[in-house]
């Protein structure tokens, strides 16, 4: 009997805490410890980016802290002599003086940012020293569009213009390929004469090594010669081949490639043209000096001796001529 009693109270018991409503049932521990849904997507939103801005802030700091320069950074103009200017851009000094000779310690170095004087002719300002980078234009004449010269540009071998003209064509411009040239009728209102734009390159280029990219092209469209040990020609340079697969390569390629430049993308600069060239020859001047040493030696040629030098004399003599 006893056992029943306790039974039923037990029973009892139940029912009286079940419809006992006077507290809130309590909640599992795991419901309480997670926050609610909203807080919960904040979090995987604004976590990730916070550390990346103070990553960011660090760099920042850090690169001003020690002085480090971005890649981006480009010096402003030197106004020192030019030995002290090569020296500041890691050129070696035995460069210097095969450019610029004894005089490159009186020579002061033109203004680097200057704007390029588009048909100026001749520069009286720059120095032209040993060292000539040229590059030409072409237009198309005569009923079969041949190339005909319209444009020769000439840089030192710190790529400062040396000399910049539009020339006259000895016939009527069927195409003017301003795509690629950039020329236009306008341009060539005041162009040079063919004679006169030849005598001025014959005049820059006596005694000079004469640098190019397939250079033989714009010294034919010149009509003019240059001794073949005075020719620097970068599209011929066994390094440079190489990157070609032992063909010919083109200019813009080998500026992008080795120089890290972008040239030509659309109407081209024979000015910047013969500076790419310029850049080129000296990236690889020890390469060009030691092929030089093997095909020529170090025998020095008479000057005047050469039939390009003969070829000048008679272009100065011409030029004296129309002058008087």
């Amino acid at each position: 009997m006893e056992l029943d009693n306790l039974s039923s109270n037990w029973k009892k018991l139940q029912a009286t805490l079940k419809n006992d409503t006077s507290r809130p049932p309590k909640r599992k521990a795991s419901e309480d410890a997670l926050p609610p849904q909203r807080n919960v997507v904040k979090r995987v939103k604004i976590e990730p980016i916070v550390p990346s801005k103070r990553i960011k802030k660090t760099q920042n700091s850090r690169e001003k802290s020690t002085g480090s320069v971005p890649s981006n950074f480009k010096p402003s103009a030197p106004s020192a002599s030019l030995a002290l200017w090569a020296e500041d851009n890691d050129i070696p000094a035995r460069d210097l003086a095969a450019a610029y000779g004894n005089s490159s310690s009186k020579l002061s170095l033109p203004d680097l940012e200057r704007e390029d004087k588009i048909n100026e002719g001749l520069s009286a300002t720059t120095g032209a020293g040993k060292y000539i980078a040229i590059d030409c234009e072409m237009v198309g004449v005569g009923p079969y569009d041949q190339s005909a010269l319209a444009r020769v540009s000439a840089v030192n071998y710190h790529g400062h213009q040396l000399y910049d003209s539009f020339v006259q064509t000895k016939e009527p411009v069927t195409h003017y390929r301003t795509f690629v040239s950039g020329i236009t009728p306008q341009l060539l209102q005041g162009a040079r004469t063919f004679e006169r734009v030849q005598a001025d390159i014959a005049q820059l280029l006596d005694g000079k090594i004469l640098v190019g990219h397939a250079v033989k092209n714009d010294m034919d469209a010149l009509l003019l010669g240059h001794p073949k040990r005075d020719i620097r020609d970068t599209s011929k340079h066994p390094a440079y081949r190489r990157i070609a697969g032992g063909r010919t390569p083109g200019l813009k390629r080998l500026a992008k490639q080795v120089l890290g430049v972008d040239i030509q993308g659309g109407e081209h600069s024979s000015i910047e043209d013969a500076r790419a060239t310029m850049l080129l020859f000296r990236r690889e001047k020890a390469g060009f000096d030691q092929e030089h040493q093997k095909r020529w030696g170090a025998t020095i040629t008479k000057p005047g001796s050469s039939v390009a030098d003969k070829q000048r004399a008679r272009v100065r003599k011409r030029k004296r001529k129309a002058e008087e």
